[in-house]
């Protein structure tokens, strides 16, 4: 910001030009100077708005020190923020006139009386301002500040509305989660003890009469407990295969799959390339989700036999595909349907490839089965990562 004594050129009687400075924000009180660099002594006649706008802008100003305000009336905006940066206030204009440590008077009064009394005035130390000269100034000033000020509560709106924005995707987020993991314990875990139960209740009736077929109702029972321990233990991986920072990819994709082929007996042949030990922490959890939701797709809908994983982890991109022999689908009918495109999972996995600036993409037909393909640049970091690691 240029200073005060750089932008005034000192003359005698009459007025000077001056380049008007930036704006900063509402100080509280006046800056410390630079050591060895003089400071502009400036004085102001009127505490209006534009006496205001010049206390605020030269008490911001290194090279300058504001040394008086002149105004009759103690209630202004001027006279409020003199007294909070401490300057001194007189209600008669004379008494700025006559100061002898000042360089520069600044009238923005537009009295008549203080406009000639200006013009007597006869040392060639002082620069004055005054007349249509100062307005400008204070004008152009407090129309900095005003769009300043109007640029930081825009800022400050959508500051908040991209809050807003984060906490209710986030939310969005959770709830799909949780109705995914509420249907599948409904599907499997529940249904498999409602069946327990069943079976417990009716060896209750049979004990005494038919023993022999209490004992296989018993059997069955505690076959179906275990499958309903697995599918428990199988809820729990799904919600957390590991901790994030220490999450292996490949590891974690290993032991899913092997406990989806069994608890689904389904046939299903994973292949990778490349290493994972260098990516984020944040995309080996999101790859995991994708691939997960893309292999619950196909187990709730495609009626597959087979199943083909393949991930290719390259130094900038990642790349995983997921075959199913299954029945196949519509893409284009689905995409068009809200309510299918939600009950599918195909949002959460699109949103979780938009946030690592990547794409989830189907290619399916009617019982030819289908292909989901997520695709992903890997970032900067993941990148570097990889490239340490080779």
């Amino acid at each position: 910001m240029p200073s005060a004594s750089r932008s005034i050129q000192k003359a005698g009687p009459g007025r000077v030009s001056a380049s008007v400075p930036q704006r900063k924000t509402k100080p509280s009180s006046q800056p410390v100077r630079r050591r060895g660099a003089p400071a502009t002594r400036v004085a102001i006649l009127g505490g209006g708005r534009g006496g205001r706008a010049l206390l605020e802008i030269f008490a911001q100003d290194p090279l300058a020190r504001i040394v008086g305000l002149g105004e009759t009336k103690l209630r202004t905006l001027g006279t409020r923020l003199a007294r909070q940066l401490g300057v001194p206030v007189t209600q008669d204009y004379r008494e700025i006139l006559n100061m002898k440590e000042v360089d520069l008077i600044i009238d923005v009064t537009g009295s008549p009386e203080v406009e000639r009394a200006l013009q007597k005035i006869r040392k060639p130390s002082v620069a004055i301002i005054g007349g249509a000269s100062a307005k400008f100034m204070w004008q152009l000033i407090d129309a900095r500040i005003r769009a300043t000020t109007e640029i930081e509560k825009t800022l400050s709106r959508y500051q908040s509305l991209f809050r807003r924005y984060v906490k209710e995707e986030a939310e969005s987020a959770v709830d799909e989660e949780r109705t995914r993991i509420a249907c599948e314990i409904h599907d499997g875990l529940v249904q498999t003890l409602v069946g327990v139960n069943f079976k417990m209740e009716r060896c209750g009736d049979l004990i005494q009469e038919e023993p022999d077929k209490c004992l296989a109702l018993l059997s069955e029972a505690k076959h179906h407990l275990k499958h309903g321990i697995q599918e428990a233990r199988q809820v729990v991986f799904n919600l957390r295969p590991g901790q994030y920072e220490q999450l292996n990819l490949l590891s974690a994709l290993t032991n899913y799959l092997d406990s989806y082929q069994k608890q689904h007996r389904v046939q299903v042949a994973f292949s990778h390339t490349g290493s994972d030990t260098r990516l984020l922490p944040k995309t080996k959890v999101f790859v995991f989700r994708m691939i997960q939701e893309a292999l619950q797709n196909s187990s709730k809908h495609a009626g597959a036999s087979k199943l083909f994983v393949q991930l290719n982890i390259q130094p900038h991109h990642l790349s995983a595909v997921i075959q199913d022999n299954g029945n196949g689908f519509d893409v284009k009918a689905v995409f068009q349907n809200p309510d299918k495109w939600d009950h599918f999972g195909m949002r959460g996995m699109k949103e979780r490839a938009k946030l690592l600036n990547g794409d989830v993409s189907w290619e399916s037909h009617k019982d030819e089965g289908t292909t989901v393909t997520v695709s992903i640049p890997l970032t900067g970091k993941d990148s570097a990562r990889n490239g340490k690691k080779n």
